[in-house]
């Protein structure tokens, strides 16, 4: 089992940066692939970035490869999303997910086992 908490998320403008920090807790994190996903207001939880348990692999959406970065600290259990060079369109609550089942970093929701709670991000024009 794993519990997931994010943190960092808040209001910016555009063109500013922010680092979403996932602290996770059990023993077994290092062996997880992790994810970051997004949902806007109205529209449906979509992948933003993931990374391998290695950190060797990662993958990013089309719409923030170039601006965001996934890195991961086994040694702290935590992962992370450096965002940079924001835009409007990247306003959403941020969540960080963990999964068992992928050794290689998953675009699909349904690869991951776990969710923290989110936390948002409101990119100002």
């Amino acid at each position: 089992q794993v519990q997931l908490v994010e943190s960092g998320g808040g209001l910016v403008q555009a063109g500013g940066s922010l680092r979403l920090s996932c602290a996770a807790s059990g023993r077994t994190f290092s062996r997880y692939t992790m994810g970051w996903f997004r949902q806007a207001p109205g529209k449906e939880r979509e992948f933003v970035a993931a990374i391998s348990w290695s950190g060797d692999s990662t993958r990013y959406a089309d719409s923030v490869k170039g601006r965001f970065t996934i890195s991961r600290d086994n040694a702290k259990i935590t992962v992370y999303l450096q965002m940079n060079s924001l835009k409007p369109e990247d306003t959403a609550v941020y969540y960080c997910a963990a999964s068992r089942v992928v050794s290689n970093p998953s675009i699909y929701l349904r690869a991951y086992d776990f969710w923290g709670q989110g936390t948002q991000v409101t990119v100002s024009s």
